[in-house]
């Protein structure tokens, strides 16, 4: 089978009322031809787990024959408006989701099957909108719709909607200039985000809702469940070999554990799930890792005058790390396709559907939420203290310690954003200047230990390695600055503002 492709939807979807025609939008947005309605038949079977879980996520995933996509599909939600797309073509077992797509949503199904769960039938009219030029600005379809959902009482519906899907090349901006015509119009918003949702809508288990007095249980679990749906939502990019994914993965993975460990007060920190998301942080980070270094490593090379780099060093450069790249990769595949890393995210599902509160997250959370917030300032202020007096090595391990501590602080900051979010923004802010600076001071440790690793390697295989011994030595002189530089930041961290309960 075909390797899946992939498209941005830019679409929304209106309510209209029956017997009504279907507005015309020359003169909307750069709009100046509305073609005459083009009839497609689209014939659509709707698969999800028993107990709705690619629903619960906001995925859609279907096989739908008729039209000029046919073929399987795959929507993930991108933002309100914006859904990727992933598709396949049509072949083999019509009654099974082909194994690509079973793969990509495995942290969603969690190794639940995949079974029909709706079918429905769209008779649509399609008006292609143009612009002067005759190039395609956006499609607004008049859908007439009968729905079938299965299950343990049968559902039967039809309904009739609107939907306007902006053309891939078209600025996004102009969907407002389209809803504020059709509502001109008489068309109102769908509460709907698809058809399918339309069709199943009161089966799915609606998300909890928000208090106007949240507890501190409500707050610290609303973030784990954001944290949780970015991993998922990562977990497919890293399959597909997304750019970025990993790099997202490991910030989600991170920000998990960070939140369980600060606020394990609130809900109880289960020690083996924090081992196990450090575990997937491991496997994730060659990956990455290798990503960092060759982007840096180039760009350093780019800064230094041409008559000082010998030899083909970019090539050389290439070849290492296409190889670091590949094993890091596989490295992260490994896990993520196996047993360990299910049993992680079935965890993480139950602790977010059935979260372990303790007595404190029945409290208010303006009050219950300083004491993690200051334990893991406090924690911060400690590191570093440790690190006075220290040089060479131990100076650099100290200060990376630092940065973990800084991480961890600004992501309780985060967490608690909607309690205390503006007493604590300049202090947040400060915290991560701080950690921004002594990130550039750990690349620089790596970098070096990168450069000593290609200067050993290097010189096997015939390389003329000066200009990583140059590039070694500007590292080390960088590093002194950013010390510096961090020894500034930190004072102003030290005597900025924040609540007084922080100090």
């Amino acid at each position: 089978m075909a390797a899946p492709s992939s498209v941005i939807e830019r679409e929304r979807k209106y309510e209209i009322v029956a017997g009504s025609g279907v507005p015309r939008l020359v003169g909307v947005a750069g709009v100046e031809t509305q073609d005459d309605p083009v009839e497609q038949i689209l014939d659509a079977s709707y698969y999800d787990t028993e107990t709705f879980r690619l629903a619960r996520g906001g995925i859609t995933l279907r096989r739908r024959v008729g039209g000029h996509d046919a073929g399987w599909h795959l929507k993930l939600p991108v933002s309100a408006d914006e859904r990727q797309e992933i598709q396949l073509p049509l072949g083999g077992d019509p009654n099974k989701v082909p194994g690509r797509l079973r793969r990509l949503v495995r942290a969603y199904t969690l190794g639940e099957k995949l079974v029909p769960i709706a079918h429905l039938r769209t008779d649509r009219f399609a008006h292609r909108l143009a612009d002067g030029d005759g190039r395609t600005v956006a499609t607004l379809t008049d859908d007439h719709v009968t729905g079938e959902a299965g299950g343990e009482s049968a559902r039967l519906d039809e309904w009739r909607e609107l939907e306007l899907e902006l053309d891939p090349a078209t600025d996004p901006g102009r969907l407002e200039d389209f809803d504020r015509a059709l509502g001109e119009a008489g068309a109102s918003a769908s509460p709907w985000p698809s058809k399918l949702r339309r069709l199943i809508g009161d089966r799915v288990p609606a998300p909890p809702r928000g208090r106007k007095k949240p507890t501190a249980g409500d707050v610290v679990l609303t973030s784990l469940r954001e944290h949780y749906a970015r991993l998922r939502r990562a977990d497919v990019g890293v399959r597909l070999d997304v750019e970025d994914s990993v790099h997202q993965m490991r910030v989600a993975t991170r920000k998990l554990r960070s939140s369980l460990k600060t606020f394990g007060s609130v809900v109880a920190e289960d020690e083996t799930l924090t081992a196990e998301l450090k575990w997937l942080g491991q496997q994730l980070a060659p990956a990455r890792d290798a990503e960092v270094s060759e982007q840096r490593l180039r760009e350093q090379l780019d800064e230094i005058p041409s008559e000082l780099v010998f030899g083909p060093l970019r090539q050389y450069l290439t070849r290492y790390f296409a190889r670091e790249a590949e094993e890091g990769r596989t490295r992260a595949m490994a896990a993520l396709t196996g047993k360990r890393y299910r049993t992680l995210l079935r965890t993480l599902d139950t602790l977010v559907e059935d979260p372990p509160r303790t007595r404190r997250a029945r409290k208010p959370a303006k009050s219950a939420l300083r004491k993690p917030v200051r334990k893991a300032a406090a924690k911060l202020r400690r590191a570093e203290a440790a690190t006075r007096g220290l040089t060479g090595h131990e100076l650099e391990t100290a200060l990376h310690e630092v940065r973990k501590k800084a991480k961890r602080a600004r992501y309780a900051a985060d967490t608690v954003k909607p309690v205390y979010g503006k007493k604590l923004r300049q202090w947040r802010k400060n915290v991560k200047t701080v950690q921004g600076t002594l990130g550039e001071h750990q690349d620089t440790a790596v970098g070096r230990d990168v450069l000593h690793h290609l200067t050993i390697a290097g010189h096997g295989e015939g390389q003329n390695t000066f200009t990583f011994g140059l590039l070694y030595e500007r590292d080390a002189e960088t590093a002194e600055k950013l010390r510096r530089r961090f020894a500034g930041e930190w004072r102003r961290l030290r005597k900025g503002e924040r609540p007084g309960w922080l100090r």
